[in-house]
């Protein structure tokens, strides 16, 4: 299934975005995603960011307090004598993918990211001398 598929069949607060827009904001992503990294997740990859950059950018239905994808990055919210705190995701984020923690699309790219990337880190050996 295609990037734009994706979108169109499980992403319904995207419905009233125009094609056009939808599939610019897919253009955009194309060069930041590995088609060899993600390998058979690449399109669903490129659904997710596209998503994600299309929320930040204040398209899609806002479903105010009440939706999870509304409320990222929001700490708390008080009415009368009720107060509701979030779960802060951004703890483990690196500074450059804090941005993803912000919207539900964003955090479903990382975890897809997680799954079919594995970063490599070398402590090295150190040889006496």
């Amino acid at each position: 299934m295609e990037a734009f598929e994706i979108i169109r069949a499980t992403m319904n607060e995207f419905n009233e975005v125009p094609d056009d827009t939808v599939n610019m904001f897919l253009s955009l992503t194309e060069p930041l995603i590995s088609k060899k990294r993600f390998g058979k997740m690449y399109q669903q990859a490129r659904a997710y960011l596209a998503a994600h950059k299309m929320k930040l950018s204040g398209f899609g239905v806002s479903g105010g307090i009440g939706s999870i994808g509304d409320t990222i990055g929001l700490a708390s919210v008080s009415e009368g004598e009720t107060s509701v705190s979030f779960f802060n995701n951004q703890a483990g984020n690196t500074a450059t993918d804090s941005e993803f923690g912000r919207t539900v699309y964003g955090m479903q790219y990382l975890q897809l990211r997680k799954r079919c990337i594995v970063t490599i880190v070398s402590a090295g050996i150190e040889h006496g001398g």
